[in-house]
């Protein structure tokens, strides 16, 4: 999947908004959307917020180290699950949902590493990293943006992964009250069985590689014209009526990328893209394209929350159409969340069967 552009998720709510009886809201897909779509609410209310702790988890964020320990990032921490997801990750820049919740439940509760150091170095090496579902879904794991802690073990592993991820003898492979209580004391030391790393950390980068072939501004190539702005939350495809002579333009943003950096991975994989949609493509400073795009006629684009300081300067933005009812009200939880999108739409017995396990 990595090598082939896959439609985003915000491309496929889209679609499914377009024939909106082709999915029941019951569907596993609908369900995995209405998660994306939670995170995007709690986003839209709190903000930066979503960056620091929603509440006070099981211990006070002082307990926990800022630092994500070498043997974690190298894959050689001895537990072949954490050891397999992290090989995994640097080789294809996905996980899959279990991977990513063991992952982040050992980083926290096992090795009492700060949620948000972990949340930082996953999200610049997926693939479909989002600052919502990533970061809330961490917190999620953490206890912070939830009433309890997730916690797994290695009959867990067994039961889901292949025979390459079963962790038996290791620090996971003990009861869930066992890790529980292990989840709620104060650090301590933790000696990670001597291994000599198997990995090297991908670099991540504020730039994109040369051979995407990214230029600077140019307000020539806009001047009089009509825009139409593409960028890397934007990858579906162009809308049909927009006029004849409308130049489209791809964007990355150096102001976001200096906060966020990507693995070359990620540039390739999203500049890959990019290129099917627009002839040229931008990489710049927040003032320099703007500069460049104020001599041109008109400029849209779509509504993205990653670019919600810069975005509305430069064009009209074009909101993506909502599967889901809008919440005016900031919920505390998924489920809340979801009786309120829902209502009217289901019945009192479906909602109970909800499940309460994030799609990152």
């Amino acid at each position: 999947m990595p090598e082939t552009f896959a439609p985003t998720l915000a491309a496929a709510q889209a679609r499914i908004a377009a024939a909106p009886h082709s999915l029941d809201m019951r569907h596993k897909f609908v369900h995995e959307l209405g998660w994306r779509a939670y995170f995007r609410h709690v986003w839209q209310h709190r903000g930066d917020g979503i960056l620091r702790s929603l509440h006070e988890g099981l211990l006070p964020d002082e307990s926990y180290s800022r630092e994500l320990p070498a043997d974690i990032r190298q894959g050689c921490t001895g537990v072949p699950a954490v050891d397999e997801a992290v090989s995994t990750l640097y080789l294809t820049g996905m996980l899959h949902n279990h991977a990513r919740m063991w992952l982040a439940s050992y980083v926290v509760h096992v090795r009492k590493v700060h949620w948000r150091a972990g949340a930082d170095w996953l999200h610049g090496h997926l693939l479909d990293g989002d600052l919502a579902s990533n970061h809330l879904s961490w917190q999620w794991v953490a206890g912070t943006g939830s009433s309890k802690p997730y916690v797994f073990n290695a009959d867990n592993i067994a039961r889901y992964a292949p025979a390459s991820w079963h962790s038996p003898g290791t620090v996971i492979d003990t009861s869930y009250e066992a890790l529980d209580c292990m989840a709620r004391q104060p650090r301590r030391e933790f000696d990670a069985p001597p291994c000599s790393p198997s990995l090297l950390e991908p670099p991540l980068g504020a730039g994109p590689p040369v051979e995407l072939g990214l230029t600077a501004p140019d307000a020539a190539a806009v001047a009089g014209r009509d825009v139409w702005l593409v960028h890397p939350w934007s990858l579906g495809p162009l809308p049909t009526a927009l006029p004849v002579d409308t130049v489209t333009i791809g964007v990355f943003l150096a102001d976001f990328h200096r906060a966020w950096p990507w693995s070359e991975r990620r540039w390739r994989f999203v500049g890959s893209r990019m290129t099917e949609l627009a002839a040229q493509r931008w990489y710049g400073a927040a003032a320099a394209i703007g500069a460049a795009l104020a001599g041109a006629r008109s400029v849209r684009g779509i509504s993205e929350a990653h670019l919600l300081p810069w975005l509305p300067r430069w064009a009209t933005c074009e909101a993506v159409p909502e599967l889901f009812p809008l919440v005016d009200r900031c919920c505390d939880s998924f489920s809340q969340w979801w009786t309120r999108t829902s209502r009217g739409l289901q019945t009192a017995a479906d909602l109970l069967a909800v499940n309460e396990v994030p799609a990152w």
